[in-house]
């Protein structure tokens, strides 16, 4: 009787530190250079890198073709010669959108709409239940009519009733080209960095991508999404957002998906935006 009642205690308290820890906690430490994951992840390169020194021949070949792909590309991230044609190539960016008609972030020409440049401020809420909340704030330049460079703070809490209080914030600068800019739809790719803080403190390189759709006066359909790379793991960043728009102002609310060392997060996002 004593043994089994002393193998169940020993069991309760393997369980309860396997399962002591909050979410935030658990991301923190996928995304650290201790983990068992950046260690596998270290012996696979080693191995990878003694398999390519063995095969440098197909290696530079395979170089080769990757530098040909990559400048065959260049028509399909910047601007191919047709599209050199059509209006869109040299869109204006307006003051904001709906601004006094029925075009959104561009318009093909010069006239009261339009601005040589345009700066959007966003403040948004999110929560995945009543423990797990942050905040998103977000400033976008816009500027020389296909450039824009945005600057994104989140800050996550968890408030955790038996394992504590955790808190995590990653701070994302993009440089972003706008791709496709017509006067109902726009999109984007960008690349740039993230900086993990609190027990992480990593730099990381970011890339992403983005849409929005103003299918009728006053709303919009917004989508991003964006990776950032830390320690062989990656953090990502999903939003899916309904936009309404009055005046110089927009009120948005939506779905925004985050994983993070390999903890995901599904959250709604509920935010203000200013067009200044």
């Amino acid at each position: 009787m004593k043994r089994t009642l002393l193998f169940s205690l020993l069991c309760i308290i393997i369980s309860f530190h396997s399962f002591g820890q909050g979410k935030l906690e658990k991301a923190e430490k996928g995304l650290n250079k201790s983990s068992n994951y950046y260690s596998s992840s270290s012996r696979s390169r080693s191995s990878s890198s003694s398999s390519y020194e063995d095969n440098s021949l197909w290696g530079g070949l395979a170089m080769v073709f990757i530098e040909m792909g990559l400048y065959a590309t260049y028509y399909g991230l910047i601007e191919s010669p047709t599209e050199k044609e059509h209006l869109a190539s040299n869109a204006f960016i307006t003051k904001y959108p709906y601004h006094s008609s029925n075009r959104g972030n561009y318009a093909y020409n010069w006239d009261g709409d339009t601005n040589l440049s345009r700066v959007t401020l966003t403040n948004r809420f999110i929560a995945e239940n009543n423990e797990l909340y942050g905040n998103h704030i977000n400033a976008d330049f816009r500027f020389l009519k296909r450039v824009s460079i945005e600057a994104d703070y989140l800050q996550l809490w968890e408030n955790n009733t038996f394992f504590g209080d955790n808190s995590l914030a990653t701070f994302t600068f993009l440089a972003k080209y706008h791709r496709v800019r017509t006067e109902k739809f726009n999109a984007y790719w960008g690349m740039g960095a993230t900086y993990i803080a609190g027990d992480v403190e990593e730099l990381g390189f970011t890339y992403a991508i983005g849409a929005e759709y103003f299918f009728a006066k006053p709303l919009s359909i917004e989508l991003n999404y964006n990776q950032s790379l830390i320690n062989t793991r990656s953090s990502d960043k999903f939003n899916a957002l309904l936009n309404y728009h009055i005046n110089q102002f927009k009120f948005n609310g939506g779905y925004e998906y985050l994983r993070i060392g390999g903890i995901g997060f599904s959250t709604f996002s509920i935010g203000l935006g200013i067009f200044i």
